[in-house]
């Protein structure tokens, strides 16, 4: 200690530094306290260091202690480790380094606190380099004749005082002596007995001394546990199977014993004995059911109403990418309707109009990206699907789920087939640095002439139970397979797309035979498959349906829209307005839909075309129109319990809507104080869906306990929420998916008392329905009658001010008739009065 002080202070001394060569040619060693605001200690891991050549005592040595890397090279281990990378504390100053190469020195004496320090300057670089190539001759003839200076005292004297052994108490003094003239005479030794003469030896016996103790610190010890063992042996007598069987017949009395025994006094008795039980047991039995399960009814009665303690949603996941998710929004999220734990998400830029156009060239140097998250990898995607356009919506096909459409921004259908990539979704990623991200490239592309003029807001699969003709004629799917999209813009329409091979026209066998002579072989250097390549850039619409306006001219945008998804199209008795043409017998194919336009406004309307008296095919005009949110409306979700009942998100409130019931919502919410983004129905409750809001809020409704306010309310980012999507793992585990403006998804988990249904709550949902559609059918009545009844009372009044007024005309004809004295003719008209008077002479 009292060495490295000296030492210190040796440092610090003027002379001393300014002797020391090492300060002329690297100034920047002189201080151990920090470093130069040039370079960045750095900790290497032997990984790192085999990786980039630099292996301390072997790559780099005292010596030879400087190493140069490529910039891209540190760059792309930053993008293959990303936060692991040793690397990834300076990526920021190293993205700014101006040139191609930095200088990586190896600090073997720990100057700066770690083996290694990069210099982040080219001027630092270049002072390194110089100090290396100058020669040890030209070193010493630079030396000048050190100056001395004043000395500054830095402390360093008192630390010496402090270490410095005093006396605090004179020093013993001891005195020998003995006769001079034993001086110089000679020592002879023998060996003798020491016990055999007195004080021939001292004995040191130990004892404990109180002055002072010595206390233990620390001990090795070692210590093993083993189980207990026990043996033990049984046996079993062993048996062998037999074949065995039994025959048995009823034994029945005769004919003369049922009578005699049904004629007994005993059995009479029996009977007037056991007829009130047998009464009373049967009334009990058909007002209670005496196997029905109690306390499974209390448990689902306590977890209905918040009996179980855990009621929150719990984040479960969150995914997001330093690279491909930065500055860029989620448009659309869907789970893998087959492999579980994976999720797909769009990525879509954050640009305004006009910063995307200034932006364009950009744009395209960097394509839009459909990422594919699994819950085994959290930090690195598992597939890429390559996008011609940034992607607004995108569905698994639910026939197979390796075949996924998806609509773009410049207004093209895209398709993908990833057959090849399942087995890395169903497995785990591989830690080589070998397996990179597949990015998968689209199999065909629709045709920019024949396709939207706007960009594709929505698209959605028919269900396999129908298809459509070219002429919009519904018809039955006999193959059983999804092969047909319904896909709409705000170019004032709906287009119908289908995936299969358009039907050649004839050719004759001439023609046929020298077009597969010209045939070759098609080339795919990427690896595309060739599922969809008869779609590819030729793909047109089966037909398109417009949407003209109800009371006016012009024609809709539609932005959003909702099929009806079963088979079977029946209609409610609730409303008489159901069905456009009025019959009231059930359709094979539902062709009626809700659409979203871009005045904010639910339209209700009849996609099938119809023929006007020339045969020429034309769109009907919607049957119904509402404008009932007060902002865009973003959001229209069946119930996937009943289907016949939507909701819809947009502005600051939401509606609930019942198919068939054209008088108006039968739920209809009150203006929150923030906007609602998005909407989604719970998979597994009835009673229960989700609404994300613009400040990152998420609330939780539930029908059954609270219809006035949200029966919890959770914060989940800080952005607003663009996205929700609930998925069913399993009976045990619920998920749902939450995506925000910032390009983050999270996936939290369901508690048990929104994922678990309550006894016969599907029954009591429904039922809430038909009283809300009873009350909104009571309200139409009431509003008719009181309608009716302002009429009336409108006519009424009308009657007796003409009754008045005919009693004041009265009134005055007999004034005139008193002051002219005789008339000749008073003819009265309503509303007028003529006079033709005649004076006598």
């Amino acid at each position: 200690m009292i060495l490295k002080i000296v030492l210190r202070q040796v440092c610090e001394c003027p002379r001393v530094s300014q002797m020391l060569p090492i300060q002329c040619d690297r100034p920047f060693y002189t201080s151990h306290q920090g470093h130069p605001d040039d370079i960045c200690p750095l900790t290497l891991t032997s990984a790192t260091q085999e990786l980039f050549g630099c292996r301390y005592d072997g790559d780099v040595t005292r010596d030879n202690p400087y190493k140069i890397l490529r910039k891209e090279d540190i760059l792309q281990d930053l993008r293959n480790r990303a936060a692991v990378s040793d690397f990834s504390p300076v990526k920021q100053l190293v993205l700014a380094y101006p040139e191609d190469e930095l200088l990586l020195v190896y600090d073997r004496d720990f100057i700066y606190g770690s083996s290694f320090y990069l210099v982040l300057t080219v001027e630092g670089k270049d002072r390194h380099l110089m100090a290396l190539e100058r020669e040890p001759s030209d070193v010493f003839a630079a030396q000048k004749t050190p100056e001395p200076r004043p000395w500054i005292s830095l402390g360093s004297e008192q630390e010496i005082e402090e270490e410095s052994v005093t006396d605090s108490r004179p020093r013993l003094k001891c005195r020998i002596s003995r006769v001079r003239r034993a001086f110089g005479a000679p020592v002879f030794f023998s060996d003798r007995n020491a016990a055999e003469t007195k004080d021939g030896f001292i004995e040191c016996t130990p004892y404990q001394d109180k002055i002072f103790s010595l206390k233990q610190m620390e001990r090795h010890c070692g210590v093993q546990a083993i189980p207990n063992c026990n043996s033990s042996s049984t046996q079993t007598p062993w048996t062998y199977p037999k074949n065995m069987c039994t025959q048995y017949e009823p034994r029945e009395f005769s004919k003369e014993e049922k009578e005699n025994c049904l004629q007994s006094e005993e059995l009479k008795h029996f009977i007037s004995l056991a007829v009130s039980r047998l009464e009373v047991a049967i009334q009990q039995n058909e007002i209670a059911d005496v196997f029905f399960d109690d306390w499974k009814a209390l448990s689902e009665d306590d977890g209905g109403y918040a009996g179980k303690a855990d009621s929150h949603l719990k984040e479960y996941q969150s995914f997001t990418d330093l690279h491909f998710s930065q500055e860029k929004t989620i448009s659309n999220i869907s789970w893998h309707p087959t492999i579980s734990g994976v999720i797909a998400v769009a990525m879509t830029e954050r640009l305004s109009f006009e910063d995307r156009i200034n932006a364009s060239t950009k744009l395209l140097l960097n394509p839009s990206l459909i990422l594919f998250w699994s819950f085994s990898d959290p930090i690195n995607p598992q597939l890429l699907l390559e996008c011609p356009d940034d992607v607004f919506s995108f569905e698994f096909c639910p026939s197979d789920p390796n075949i996924i459409v998806g609509s773009c921004m410049n207004g093209q259908v895209v398709l993908w087939d990833i057959s090849a990539h399942v087995e890395r979704l169903q497995g785990t990623r591989s830690n080589t640095r070998d397996n990179e991200t597949s990015v998968v490239r689209y199999c065909a592309v629709s045709s920019i002439e024949h396709g939207h003029k706007a960009p594709v807001t929505d698209i959605q699969w028919l269900p396999e139970t129908f298809e459509v003709s070219r002429m919009g004629v519904p018809m039955e799917n006999k193959s059983g397979m999804c092969v047909q999209i319904v896909t709409c813009a705000p170019d004032c329409c709906l287009m119908f797309w289908d995936i299969r091979a358009p039907r050649v026209a004839f050719q004759n066998m001439a023609d046929q035979r020298k077009q597969k002579v010209e045939e070759k072989p098609l080339e795919n250097p990427d690896g595309v498959p060739n599922t969809f390549k008869h779609l590819n850039l030729t793909w047109k619409p089966l037909f398109r349906v417009s949407l003209p306006k109800i009371d006016t001219s012009g024609e809709y945008s539609p932005l959003k829209f909702s099929l009806r998804d079963n088979t079977f199209n029946i209609p409610a008795i609730h409303s008489p307005n159901w069905g456009l043409n009025g019959s009231q017998t059930p359709n094979l194919f539902s062709d009626n839909l809700f659409f979203l336009p871009q005045d904010g406004e639910l339209v209700y309307t009849d996609w099938k075309l119809e023929k006007d008296d020339s045969g020429r095919l034309f769109s009907v005009k919607p049957s119904h129109r509402f404008t009932i949110h007060d902002g865009l409306v973003n959001t229209v979700r069946r119930s996937p319990f009943f289907k016949d009942i939507v909701l819809t998100v947009g502005g600051w409130t939401f509606a609930i809507w019942k198919e068939g019931v054209m008088n108006g919502p039968i739920i209809h919410s009150s203006c929150s104080q923030r906007k609602c983004t998005v909407g989604y129905w719970s998979q597994s409750r009835p009673a229960v869906f989700y609404i994300g809001k613009e400040d990152g809020n998420l609330e939780v409704w539930d029908l059954l306990e609270k219809t006035h306010e949200p029966s919890q309310t959770q914060n989940i980012t800080t952005a607003p929420i663009t996205c929700i999507k609930p998925w069913i793992i399993s009976s045990k585990q619920h998920l749902l998916a939450v995506s925000d403006h910032l390009g983050t998804l999270h996936i939290l988990e369901i508690p048990w008392t929104l994922r678990s249904p309550c006894s016969n709550e599907k029954l009591s949902v429904n039922k809430y329905f038909e009283k809300e559609v009873d009350r909104l059918v009571y309200f139409d009545k009431r509003r008719e009658m009181r309608t009716k009844e302002k009429k009336n009372m409108d006519a009424e009044e009308l009657r007796k001010k003409m009754v008045r007024q005919r009693s004041q005309i009265s009134k005055w004809i007999l004034i005139i008739i008193c002051l002219v004295g005789t008339y000749s003719v008073v003819k009265y008209i309503p509303g007028k009065l003529y006079f033709f008077l005649t004076y006598l002479d």
